[in-house]
C-alpha cells in the first residue's frame, strides 16, 4: 500500500511540474531519457538523497560509475522509491584497473546497484586493456545483464581500435560537451555509426560553472526567455540532440534543472550559442599521464561502504 501511495504522489507531482523528459532511441532500439542526474563527486549518502529527490521531481536517468564510489547509494534510492525498475534508466562505468577482470567487475556493479540489469554500461577511460573489457561488455549484453554498451572519454583513434574488435557497435559516447566544447567533429564521426553523444560537464564542470553562467550570450538568452543560465545550457543540449546529465545535490538546482525542459530556444538563439565553440575540451591529458593516473586500482569497498 505504501508503494502504491508513493507512486501516486510522484505521478501527481510530475503532472503539476509539467516537465516531460524527452527520450532518444539508441542504435539497438533501447529508449533512453535525454535528461538525467549526474552523481560525480557525491558520497553514497548524498547520492541516495539526491537520487531520491530527483525521482520525486520526475527524473528517470541516473549516471554513476565504479570510480564515483556511490553506486550503493544510487541503487538504494531507486529501490526505496516505489517506482518500477523498468521506468528507471541506470548508467554506470567500468574503471581501467578492472578491465582485465571485467566480467567480475560487471557482477560487482550489479551487486552494488542492487539490480538484475544495467541499462547502459560504459568503459570509463581509454586506458588499460579496453579491448578485452569491451568484449566482456558485449557478453554481458548478450546475457541480458546489460541493455546497452558504450564508451566514455574515447576519441577517434581508440574508438577505431574498439570497432576493430567489436561485434556490437557502441550505443553511446559519453564525453565532455558544452557550448565552449561542442564536439562538432566527434559528432560527425558518431553520426556515421548512429552513436549517441552523452554530455558530461554540461554546465562547465564543478567549480567552473561561473565561466559559462557569466557568459554574456548565455545571460542575454536567459533574460530573453526568463530562464536561468543553467536552464539555457541544458535546453541547448537537448535541442542539439545530446543526452545531458547535470550533476548536483542541491534540491533547488535539481528542480531548476528539470524545469529547463519546459522552455525552448529559437533558431537564432541556438546560432548565437554555436559561436561560443572553442573547438577543444577543457580536460586534456597526455597518453602517458592517462595510463599512470587511470590504471591504478581503486579501493572500491572503501568507497562504497
Amino acid at each position: 500500500m505504501k508503494k502504491i501511495i508513493a507512486i501516486i504522489i510522484i505521478s501527481m507531482f510530475n503532472f503539476v511540474m509539467g516537465a516531460k523528459v524527452p527520450t532518444i532511441k539508441l542504435n539497438n532500439g533501447v529508449e533512453m531519457p535525454a535528461f538525467g542526474l549526474g552523481t560525480f563527486r557525491l558520497t553514497n549518502e548524498d547520492a541516495e538523497k539526491s537520487v531520491s529527490n530527483a525521482l520525486k521531481n520526475g527524473y528517470r536517468l541516473f549516471d554513476t560509475a565504479t570510480a564515483y564510489g556511490n553506486e550503493k547509494g544510487v541503487g538504494k534510492a531507486i529501490k526505496n522509491s516505489g517506482i518500477p525498475r523498468k521506468e528507471i534508466f541506470i548508467t554506470t562505468k567500468l574503471w581501467p584497473s578492472d578491465y582485465e577482470n571485467a566480467e567480475k567487475a560487471i557482477e560487482q556493479r550489479l551487486q552494488f546497484l542492487g539490480t538484475d540489469y544495467i541499462d547502459l554500461l560504459l568503459l570509463h577511460q581509454p586506458y588499460g586493456n579496453y579491448k578485452a573489457a569491451y568484449k566482456a561488455m558485449e557478453k554481458a549484453l548478450k546475457q541480458g545483464k546489460v541493455r546497452a554498451i558504450g564508451l566514455s572519454n574515447f576519441y577517434e583513434k581508440k574508438f577505431l581500435e574498439i570497432m576493430s574488435v567489436a561485434e556490437i557497435t557502441p550505443a553511446v559516447f559519453q564525453n565532455e560537451c558544452n557550448p565552449f566544447s561542442q564536439q562538432k567533429e566527434l559528432k560527425k564521426i558518431l553520426k556515421k555509426h548512429n552513436i549517441q553523444l552523452m554530455s558530461w560537464y554540461p554546465l562547465g564542470g564543478a567549480g567552473n560553472t561561473h565561466v559559462l553562467f557569466e557568459n554574456s550570450i548565455i545571460k542575454e538568452i536567459g533574460k530573453e526567455n526568463k530562464m536561468t543560465p543553467a536552464q539555457v545550457l541544458i535546453q541547448w543540449q537537448i535541442q542539439e540532440g545530446n543526452i545531458v546529465i547535470p550533476g548536483t545535490k542541491n534540491p533547488v538546482h535539481i528542480k531548476e534543472n528539470i524545469e529547463s525542459l519546459q522552455f525552448s530556444l529559437t533558431k537564432k538563439q541556438m546560432e548565437r550559442i554555436a559561436t561560443l565553440d572553442k573547438g577543444k575540451p577543457s580536460f586534456i591529458i597526455s597518453e602517458e599521464e592517462g595510463e599512470r593516473r587511470f590504471t591504478k586500482p581503486l579501493d572500491i569497498m572503501k568507497y562504497q561502504d
